[in-house]
């Protein structure tokens, strides 16, 4: 997929936000460790490394964790963001201040960590979807805080990108109709009445979780019909009915043993929590090698 190779870029504002809010946590007052035990002068070199195979995202929170402990680590980045490795590959070198580099290993790791667990698990959806119209996209179950990095990564792994946030589009759920109620008469006007109050730029979606629901939806002008929970049948029915009137969208038990299926129906969208509500972490490591230590350059005297 094209977004895996040329994800929309990651503001450095976000980067710099989130991890500074890590670093804060994780070293609100120094790493006290480093600073007793390890000399100021002490230089040392880290090497990143894929304990696994997978697909790399990350770049920016490496380069802002030890950049924001220390202007004098450098960090040598060996893959892209959005590029698979292998098992065993170096990913990148860090080198400056021993006590830099241990302060910010841990925050940088984490996040690299996670982030690369992201693109990998939503390389895996994506290649399920192959030959099929269907994209898949995230949700909004994320991590309170690292939403703006979560969403790159899927990007990083072939995916799109849903609502960004409440503020950011119309997403009529389930609980909304339960509490407008009526009859399909009655909730083909409130949608039709809410639409006509949005600016024409801002895309209007409701959800549904009965066929029967789809026509009032349709009538009341919704651009996208999300059919939550519905079974293989009923989605390719769902599919039919709506037959291009709107975006068809299939959300609930969307897994990697399922989606493949599911795209074949021929909705457009298949969006999917688990890229990033339960995704395991990437296995990498970041090691310091006895023979990579020693004083820092013009720290003699000091």
């Amino acid at each position: 997929m094209v977004a895996a190779e040329h994800p929309l870029p990651l503001s450095d504002a976000a980067v710099e936000r989130a991890v500074a809010a890590a670093l804060a946590e994780d070293a609100p007052r120094g790493d006290l460790t480093s600073q007793v035990l390890i000399p100021e002068e002490r230089a040392a070199t880290a090497f990143l490394t894929a304990r696994e195979e997978g697909i790399f995202c990350g770049a920016q929170v490496i380069q802002a964790a030890f950049g924001q402990v220390s202007d004098q680590v450098s960090v040598l980045l060996l893959v892209r963001d959005g590029e698979r490795f292998d098992a065993g590959g170096l990913l990148a070198e860090i080198s400056g201040p021993a006590r830099a580099v241990l302060t910010a290993e841990r925050v940088a790791l984490n996040l690299a960590q996670r982030l690369s667990g992201i693109a990998t698990m939503t390389a895996r959806f994506a290649a399920q979807a192959r030959g099929t119209k269907a994209r898949i996209t995230d949700t909004r179950k994320t991590t309170p805080g690292l939403r703006a990095l979560e969403r790159y990564a899927v990007r990083c792994g072939g995916g799109f990108n849903h609502r960004e946030n409440l503020s950011d589009a119309v997403m009529a759920k389930d609980n909304h109709l339960a509490v407008l109620g009526g009859s399909p008469e009655d909730l083909s006007a409130a949608l039709r009445q809410a639409k006509a109050r949005l600016p024409h730029t801002v895309h209007f979606e409701v959800e549904v979780d009965r066929i029967d629901q789809i026509e009032p939806v349709l009538s009341g002008g919704a651009d996208t019909v999300l059919l939550d929970n519905f079974s293989l049948e009923d989605l390719r029915s769902g599919v039919e009915l709506v037959a291009g009137r709107a975006l068809v969208e299939a959300s609930g038990n969307v897994r990697l043993d399922t989606v493949a299926a599911i795209a074949a129906t021929g909705v457009d969208l298949i969006s999917a929590g688990a890229l990033t509500h339960s995704v395991r972490a990437l296995d990498l490591g970041l090691d310091i090698r006895a023979d990579s230590a020693g004083p820092q350059e013009g720290a003699a005297g000091k």
